[in-house]
């Protein structure tokens, strides 16, 4: 199977310091034996933070483009321990025009058959340090880059991964997590809370990526990524927000293929 998993800033880069045991804590649940997996990776503004010793996130679109410089190369030094010794890794850093210039996408869907078909996991984040579009929100954050990813690869799943374990029917007390969603409504966008401090994406993103991936035939959980074994009862036990496939996913190009 094939999946893609996004991991938000909230999990990354808690305060602005990556978290390497949660990372490596990830990545040990990942079966790359048996599976191909595509990382969508948030933090790289909340890491440059810490490096270039910024006690907030800065409002200026330019300082957040020299802290997404310099957490990148933070993110995939991180990454290349991670996998040190079991898979090699890939960086791919994207902007909105890789999926709206016809080209470029089947450009990029070559490139990505090929990284997976050598068994590389390709590494995936925003261009922020070039594109301005996805700081001042163009995006919606890495949530709406990862349904289009798991679009363009045609993936089994989507895993959102994030602090929180799923959507909520309601704020406050008495409040419930929504197991399955089949349909997104204004009624649960409207519940939808702040995105967080660090990151720039929220509940509210991540539900209309769902969505997307869903109508285009990738199951969704958005899950807790602090929970144990978060990526396995997300998929095979449905913990979490779950979102069907709303229709059939279309046939992957085959391994072999050239």
């Amino acid at each position: 199977m094939r999946f893609v998993i996004k991991v938000g800033t909230s999990l990354i880069a808690p305060g602005g310091r990556i978290d390497t045991v949660l990372m490596r804590a990830l990545v040990d649940q990942l079966d790359l034996e048996r599976h191909e997996y595509l990382i969508v990776s948030s933090g790289a503004i909340a890491s440059g933070m810490s490096k270039l010793a910024f006690s907030a996130k800065p409002k200026s679109v330019r300082l957040m483009q020299a802290c997404a410089a310099v957490g990148q190369s933070l993110l995939m030094y991180t990454y290349e321990q991670l996998f040190f010794g079991k898979k090699v890794v890939a960086q791919l850093l994207l902007s909105s025009d890789d999926f709206t210039s016809a080209l470029r996408y089947e450009n990029l869907q070559h490139a990505l058959h090929e990284l997976l078909k050598l068994g590389v996991v390709p590494i995936v984040n925003e261009n922020d340090s070039v594109s301005v579009r996805e700081l001042v929100g163009a995006f919606g954050d890495n949530d709406e880059l990862s349904a289009l990813l798991a679009t363009a690869v045609k993936a089994d799943w989507l895993v959102l991964l994030t602090n929180v374990d799923g959507f909520y029917d309601s704020a406050g007390r008495g409040q419930k997590l929504v197991r399955t969603v089949r349909r997104l409504t204004p009624k649960m966008e409207a519940l939808c809370g702040e995105k967080s401090e660090l990151g720039t994406g929220g509940m509210r993103s991540k539900l209309r990526a769902a969505m997307m991936a869903s109508e285009n035939g990738v199951q969704v959980a958005i899950a807790n990524g602090t929970a144990p074994q978060a990526i396995r009862n997300a998929i095979e036990r449905k913990i979490g927000t779950y979102f069907p496939a709303t229709k059939p996913a279309p046939k992957k190009r085959a391994k072999a293929a050239d």
